[in-house]
């Protein structure tokens, strides 16, 4: 109702002189040395007082141990009614507790645990149809195997935001272009011969590597990913196969001492007379 005043609540006298009762008070349940300094006092109800006293409890830092004392009417003593350990302002709390399944994070699940059955998931929805109960006798093969695709077999499949929270967490870890392995390989992922495609949309980023050799071996990796052991490594893949480097025997000494063709008898390339400092091809041998 507009214009209520709420009545203020005189603090009893009696119950705030009362320090050293409700000191005792806090003494026996918390134990002697627990007890702190006096923090103040302050009225609760008509006749109801609250008193605080800090805790030396090194566990529980900023927390307060609580006494309430009362006087009934025309009483001339109070009498203590609870004492309770509540935290203050800058009490050290735990953190609000949240239950296990929503708290696990990826990388928690040992390899004998198992995760709770959850019953909405954000990541996935309902199949195409219901499954029949004559799944395993209907179906076998190709036509299996499409329709496994598709969703039947499966009571959920994964929806778009699965699909693209997955491709996100694939493409900016170990799996995608950006890391060392990735940047020193000589060719993409998507050119080598041991990359296995995914199906459905994810294919068009992604693959399985099926090469024993590569780090990656068994693990999705996207098409611009690379490594050392691609299929093709030492080849020029833009172009035509490059001519191996030429290895000169430098033990070997040639006697054919006959002119190549279309090289002057004399040995020189322009025709000109031989160097002095060098003696005619004819003379040269084994022997000289």
């Amino acid at each position: 109702m507009a214009g209520t005043r709420t009545a203020r609540v005189t603090l009893d006298a009696v119950s705030a002189r009362a320090v050293d009762l409700a000191r005792e008070a806090a003494e026996a349940v918390a134990g002697p040395g627990e007890v702190g300094e006096h923090l103040g006092v302050a009225a609760q109800a008509e006749r109801v007082v609250v008193h605080r006293f800090a805790t030396t409890h090194r566990g529980y830092r900023g927390w307060e141990w609580t006494v309430v004392l009362a006087r009934v009417p025309r009483a001339r003593v109070a009498t203590v009614s609870e004492v309770v350990l509540l935290p203050g302002d800058d009490a050290l709390l735990a953190p609000a507790w949240v239950p296990w399944a929503d708290r696990i994070a990826p990388g928690d699940l040992g390899e004998t645990d198992v995760l709770p059955f959850r019953d909405t998931d954000p990541l996935l929805d309902e199949g195409f149809q219901a499954v029949p109960e004559d799944w395993d006798e209907a179906f076998a093969g190709e036509e299996r195997e499409l329709l496994w695709e598709l969703g039947l077999g499966r009571r959920r499949v994964l929806n778009r935001e699965g699909r693209e929270e997955a491709a996100t967490r694939w493409y900016r870890g170990d799996a995608g272009p950006d890391n060392a392995e990735a940047r020193a390989a000589d060719a993409p992922c998507a050119t080598c011969g041991y990359l296995v495609g995914l199906t459905g949309s994810l294919r068009q980023q992604f693959g399985v590597c099926a090469n024993a050799w590569s780090p990656d071996d068994g693990r999705v990796v996207s098409l611009d990913h690379g490594c050392g052991a691609h299929s093709e490594t030492g080849r020029d893949l833009g172009g035509e196969e490059p001519l191996p480097s030429p290895v000169v025997d430098e033990l070997r000494q040639d006697l054919d001492t006959e002119p190549l063709p279309g090289e002057p008898e004399d040995g020189s390339e322009d025709g000109s007379e031989p160097s002095s400092s060098s003696p005619p091809a004819s003379t040269r041998s084994p022997e000289s």
